[in-house]
């Protein structure tokens, strides 16, 4: 039964912005739970490289080259899907961006960049995968959100904002889609390791922020978010359903 509550083997998984990063490293995940992967990017050869080098550890890999913020090129990217018959039972709604500024400095092209690209790209791929769903009566949706989901910090207002969004935008989809057999979950990570990050990382004064901050006293490896998107894609939470799982080492969770 343990087993066969986290077996993904024959679902599909759609991860958005997957050819790096934490996109990449749940893709993984959800390939190794026995899952096909729909890997996803902007970036034709950066998609084409990831691809290559999961196929070449023995996993099943579809390419869904668009960008996150374009809906033609997300509705012709399903319709594809649909002509070849990959059927996404299982969303990641990853893909994101960051951009650091005083909000009296901010300008409001940059405000709906990181807005559209983080949370309006969920709604819209939502919607397509829900679409394809709920005929079929079970899907899986996992938004990705953060600490900020819950907690602001100074120079990140979209960011924030779009993050907050992520948490309640899982708890609309539940309101609407969890009656047609499909949860709809978020995971919020900490501070994680990343390329996005790796400025801060390098940064003595923030570095120590973050450690002294986070009850384990380190950062988050991207790894480690793949047990939580494993349990949110498979049999094992089929009745969880808005939630949002924090994996953080712990951070929010203290003053």
């Amino acid at each position: 039964m343990k087993g066969q509550l986290f077996d993904l083997a024959g679902r599909t998984a759609l991860v958005t912005g997957s050819s790096r990063g934490l996109g990449r490293a749940m893709a993984e995940g959800l390939a190794v739970a026995g899952a096909a992967v729909v890997l996803n990017g902007a970036d034709g050869t950066r998609l084409a490289t990831a691809a290559a080098e999961m196929r070449a550890a023995g996993h099943t890999v579809h390419e869904a080259r668009f960008d996150v913020t374009n809906e033609e090129e997300i509705t012709a990217a399903f319709e594809a899907l649909d002509a070849q018959g990959v059927a996404v039972d299982i969303l990641v709604n990853n893909a994101g961006i960051q951009f650091r500024r005083p909000m009296i400095e901010l300008d409001t092209v940059d405000w709906r960049r990181v807005i559209e690209t983080n949370l309006t790209s969920a709604f819209v791929i939502g919607r397509e995968a829900a679409k394809r769903m709920i005929p079929r009566g079970h899907g899986k949706i996992v938004n990705i959100g953060s600490l900020t989901s819950d907690a602001a910090r100074a120079t990140v207002a979209p960011y924030t904002v779009a993050k907050g969004g992520i948490k309640m935008l899982t708890r609309a989809m539940t309101a609407e889609w969890a009656q047609h057999g499909i949860q709809a979950n978020a995971i919020g990570p900490g501070y994680m390791l990343t390329d996005m990050n790796q400025a801060l990382v390098d940064d003595p004064t923030f570095n120590a922020w973050v450690v002294g901050r986070t009850p384990s006293k380190r950062w988050g490896k991207p790894g480690e978010l793949v047990g939580t998107a494993v349990f949110l894609a498979s049999a094992a939470s089929d009745y969880v359903n808005g939630q949002i799982i924090y994996v953080d080492g712990g951070m929010l969770a203290v003053l």
